[in-house]
């Protein structure tokens, strides 16, 4: 019994060591072509999940939900654990650990955004370019982020390859929820 458990959890172990390739295309507002390629154990498994823009759910139609609501219904407090210093800390630290962790590949980026409002885009773009400076540094990754101040427009044309270890990426995971810091947050959140 025990033998077989152990022989079970080895198996799984041994796939989630499995590298996963996701090469991707996507162009906006063009969406032709537009796809994931998602391979698993050297290719012996291979799906194409196509991503068409003209098939998302119309603005007017969805239903909005306040952001600052649970699924209970309760007021959630996102502020109080962004406020602590060792949960903001810990974020930082697993976005940074998921960026080491996923290879990227010739990935290229290229952008362009503007608001209807120039200060606004301005504003955007106070947050977004140092966001595009520490991205560009990055190896195998090429990211053009233009600014646009004068029409409203959102264009996107990015491809590339990345990889990671499912196994790499779930310890990553376990590590940010068993944290005392990521609870220390979530009570702050929970607390009126």
């Amino acid at each position: 019994m025990l033998t077989g458990l152990l022989i079970s959890l080895l198996a799984v172990v041994a796939l989630f060591a499995i590298p996963v390739a996701l090469d991707f295309r996507f162009d906006w507002p063009d969406d032709e072509g537009n796809e994931i390629i998602l391979t698993w154990a050297l290719g012996l498994v291979r799906t194409r999940i196509p991503i068409k823009a003209s098939e998302r759910i119309p603005a007017t139609s969805a239903k909005r939900r306040d952001s600052t609501q649970s699924g209970s219904g309760q007021p959630r407090n996102v502020l109080a654990a962004v406020r602590q210093r060792s949960f903001r800390e810990r974020v930082y630290r697993f976005v940074g650990d998921l960026w080491r962790a996923v290879i990227k590949e010739d990935v290229y980026v290229h952008a362009r955004i503007g608001l209807d409002n120039p200060a606004d885009t301005g504003k955007l773009w106070a947050f977004v370019g140092p966001a595009s400076a520490i991205a560009k540094r990055a190896k195998s990754i090429s990211i053009d982020i233009a600014p646009d101040f004068v029409s409203e427009t959102l264009e996107i044309d990015s491809r590339g390859r990345l990889r990671l270890v499912p196994l790499q990426v779930s310890i990553i995971a376990i590590g940010m929820l068993l944290s005392p810091a990521t609870w220390q947050g979530i009570r702050a959140m929970r607390a009126r």
